[in-house]
């Protein structure tokens, strides 16, 4: 899996019409599954009078398939809902739900015209989505002598640590989350400002 991909920075709608069917896009971050359904019910409590809200999610990171839901709701069967999820496991944004409201206009769009619209819609929501890094952290304890605490605090930053919680006894120790991908590099350059004397072990 990789240590940071794209995720929705933040809920984001978009519009369209098509042969006088309107079409909604609403999409969000939905980091489980649990919080994607909600999402789902939330957007079919606003537009009661839709006439379907097709929806698809990914719950987890891009492209895997582990956390993933779908439904053409009355739609004919495979033209709403898995082109949707398709088209979100290929975007490359991970943990995002999409729920595409419509209102039928009169005009059939036809089997093929139902899955090029439910595709069109949700890549027209992820043209314009906002996104932000999901960074996969580790936790760590580590625990130094005194002297080095300082110098410890100002490396904190470089690697893009965050202290969770300090103790001082004989010694002084931290709570760290930060990136897996930094872990390593941390781990070197502590052990080489305390001269080998601080203790790090996973949490």
């Amino acid at each position: 899996m990789a240590d940071r991909y794209p995720i929705p920075a933040a809920f984001h709608r978009v519009e369209q019409t098509i042969k006088r069917s309107r079409f909604m896009t609403s999409l969000t971050h939905a980091p489980d599954m649990e919080s994607a359904r909600a999402f789902v019910a939330a957007v079919k409590a606003e537009f009661p009078d839709a006439t379907h809200n097709c929806w698809a999610f990914n719950a987890g990171p891009p492209g895997d398939t582990a956390y993933v839901g779908l439904s053409d709701d009355g739609e004919p069967s495979g033209t709403a809902g898995k082109p949707m999820l398709n088209t979100l496991l290929h975007s490359g944004v991970g943990e995002i739900a999409v729920v595409v409201t419509r209102w039928f206009g009169g005009t059939k769009l036809g089997t093929g015209g139902l899955v090029r619209a439910y595709t069109g819609l949700v890549n027209l929501g992820l043209e314009s989505l906002p996104l932000r890094d999901m960074v996969v952290t580790k936790r760590l304890g580590v625990a130094l002598p005194y002297p080095s605490v300082t110098l410890f605090k100002r490396l904190l930053p470089d690697f893009e640590a965050e202290v969770v919680e300090e103790a001082f006894s004989d010694v002084a120790e931290f709570t760290l989350d930060l990136p897996e991908e930094r872990v390593d590099a941390f781990t070197r350059a502590v052990i080489e400002l305390t001269g080998g004397r601080a203790e790090i072990h996973e949490k």
